[in-house]
C-alpha cells in the first residue's frame, strides 16, 4: 500500500453497489455520464489525486463489473468487492477487503460513489481531524428554516442550530470503525459516523462544501452536469470538413446510421462524412491533428471500420485530458438522400458515441441548390463544429 511521506498509510473504501431506484432508468445513476466521463470514475479519481491516499477498494454490484471496470480503467483500484443487500453491509464487505490486504491501513476514508466533487482541502480537513478523533465528518451547516409535517400540513418549526448536513468522505481509525461494523452487523444504518456513534466513537465535525453533493435525483444530475461543465474554463473550438462521392450500393452512412439510397458513399472505411467531419471537428479542439493523422488512410487495418470508432476515439482523447465535449453541430450537405427523416437518429447516435447528452448534439442538413458537386448528385459533403471544455 501506497504510504503517505508524513503519516500513516490511508486507505480509500468506495461505496457504489446501490441500483439508484429513486432516480429510475435502466442504469444505475454510478455510472451515468457527467460531462463526459462515468459519475463513479469522478469520485474515485478525486480520491486517486490525493498522495496521501493509498489503496482504494470498490464496492460494487458485480451485475455491473464490467461497467464498473471500464468506468475506472487506469485509475488503480484493488479487486472489486462484491456488495450486500444494503450499505452497511456493503461497507462491512468493503472494510474486510481492506483487512484482508497484506498491510491493512491505519485510516480509511468511506465515500459515496454519486459524489463526484470532493476536493483536496476538504480531505485534508478529515485526515487532520483524525489525528486527535477516531472518526471525522464532513458536515455543512444547515440554513434553510426546517418544518415537521403532517399529513401535507406544517406542524412546527425545528430550531437549526447546531443542525448539519453529513457528507462524504468519512474518516475513521481502520480497527475502530471495523470493529463497530462487525459488532453492529446487520442493524441497517445508512451512515458510518451513526454506526461509530452507536459505538461509543467520538465523531469530529469537518467542514464540507456545497459542491460536495450527492447524485440522487435527475434534478441532482442536471446540476451535476452543469458543475461538471463549468468547473472546466479552458472553452475550445474546432472545425472539420469532409467529402465522399457517391457510388454503386445500397445505402449511405451518416451519423453512424445507416441511410436507405441507391447509391453508396466510397472510402477506405465506411465512408461516413458526418462522423469524419465532427472527428476533425474534436481533434481541431484540442489541437491533437485530424483524422488522417489518426486512421491514415494507407494502412489496411482501417478498410471499412467503422467510423464510430474514429469518433469515440477523439472522444477518448477529451477526456484523457479531463476535458468534456460540450456540443457539436453538424451540416450534411446533398441533395439526396433526404436527411430530415432520419435527424433524431442521427442525433441519437452521435449523441451515444461521444456520451453527451442528445440535446448537446445539432444536425442540419441543406442543399447547394443543385450547384457544384453536391448539386449534381456526384457526392455528400459535411462540416462540423464541436465546443470542447478543458481543466
Amino acid at each position: 500500500m501506497r504510504e503517505s511521506i508524513q503519516g500513516p498509510a490511508v486507505a480509500a473504501l468506495v461505496v457504489a453497489a446501490g441500483s439508484g431506484k429513486r432516480m429510475g432508468g435502466a442504469v444505475p445513476k454510478q455510472y451515468l455520464d457527467l460531462a463526459g466521463q462515468p459519475l463513479i470514475r469522478r469520485a474515485v479519481a478525486a480520491l486517486r489525486r490525493h498522495p496521501g491516499i493509498g489503496a482504494i477498494v470498490v464496492v460494487i454490484d458485480p451485475a455491473w463489473a464490467g461497467t464498473a471496470a471500464a468506468a475506472l480503467d487506469g485509475l488503480g483500484v484493488e479487486p472489486f468487492v462484491a456488495g450486500a443487500a444494503d450499505r452497511q453491509g456493503s461497507v462491512l464487505a468493503g472494510l474486510e477487503a481492506l483487512a484482508a490486504l497484506p498491510r491493512p491501513p491505519d485510516l480509511v476514508l468511506i465515500h459515496d460513489g454519486a459524489r463526484p466533487f470532493v476536493d483536496m482541502p476538504l480531505i485534508d480537513g478529515v485526515l487532520a481531524a483524525l489525528k486527535h478523533h477516531p472518526a471525522a465528518l464532513p458536515a455543512v451547516a444547515v440554513v434553510d428554516t426546517l418544518k415537521r409535517g403532517d399529513d401535507g400540513l406544517a406542524g412546527g418549526t425545528v430550531p437549526r442550530d447546531g443542525l448539519y448536513r453529513a457528507q462524504t468522505p468519512q474518516g475513521f481509525r481502520f480497527d475502530a470503525i471495523l470493529d463497530a461494523h462487525r459488532r453492529f452487523e446487520g442493524d441497517g444504518l445508512t451512515d458510518d459516523t451513526a454506526l461509530a456513534e452507536a459505538a461509543g466513537l467520538a465523531v469530529a465535525l469537518t467542514p464540507g462544501r456545497e459542491e460536495n453533493f450527492k447524485v440522487t435525483t435527475e434534478d441532482d444530475l442536471a446540476r451535476a452536469r452543469h458543475q461538471a461543465l463549468t468547473a472546466l474554463p479552458d472553452i475550445r473550438t474546432g472545425s472539420g470538413f469532409d467529402v465522399h462521392s457517391l457510388g454503386p450500393g445500397d445505402g449511405v452512412w451518416l451519423g453512424g446510421v445507416k441511410i436507405p439510397h441507391d447509391q453508396s458513399l466510397i472510402g477506405h472505411s465506411d465512408a461516413d462524412v458526418a462522423l469524419h467531419a465532427i472527428t476533425d471537428a474534436v481533434l481541431g479542439a484540442i489541437a491533437a491533428g485530424d483524422i488522417g493523422q489518426h486512421f491514415p488512410p494507407s494502412d489496411p487495418q482501417w478498410r471499412g471500420a467503422a467510423s464510430s470508432r474514429f469518433l469515440a476515439h477523439a472522444a477518448g482523447l477529451v477526456a484523457a485530458r479531463g476535458g468534456a465535449i460540450a456540443h457539436v453541430d453538424l451540416t450534411i450537405i446533398c441533395e439526396r438522400p433526404k436527411v430530415g427523416p432520419h435527424r433524431a437518429a442521427i442525433s441519437s447516435r452521435i449523441a451515444g458515441i461521444l456520451q453527451i447528452a442528445p440535446d448537446r448534439v445539432s444536425v442540419k442538413a441543406t442543399t447547394t441548390e443543385r450547384l457544384g458537386f453536391t448539386g449534381r448528385g456526384e457526392g455528400i459533403a459535411a462540416q462540423a463544429i464541436a465546443t470542447v471544455r478543458l481543466p
